[in-house]
């Protein structure tokens, strides 16, 4: 069973986006399927066997880029600046993966 549209409120604005990618991503990889695979009617002028390519490859990709992306967001990043008596700055970055 699905999860509700509802479900996504309590998350955090970066991982909603990573559900909406996800979902984008699996949609339009099985309507991309299903018009390569399964459909046989025809349309004037359109190929629909390979607009169902087309839709599966782009569903493909987004699947890629959000897992790549929501990855790469896994962690916590902090910046300090400290200032010496001399007036000079000392900047340190720490990322620690989760």
């Amino acid at each position: 069973m699905l999860p509700s549209w509802g479900a996504c409120v309590g998350l955090h604005p970066r991982e909603k986006e990573h559900v909406m990618g996800y979902g984008l991503g699996a949609f339009l990889l099985a309507v991309g399927l299903v018009l390569a695979l399964a459909v046989t009617d025809s349309v004037s002028g359109v190929d629909l066997t390979m607009v169902g390519w087309i839709l599966a490859a782009v569903g493909l990709l987004a699947l890629v880029l959000t897992a790549v992306t929501a990855n790469r967001a896994r962690g916590v990043r902090s910046v300090e600046t400290t200032q010496h008596g001399d007036g000079s700055h000392t900047v340190s970055e720490r990322r620690t993966e989760i």
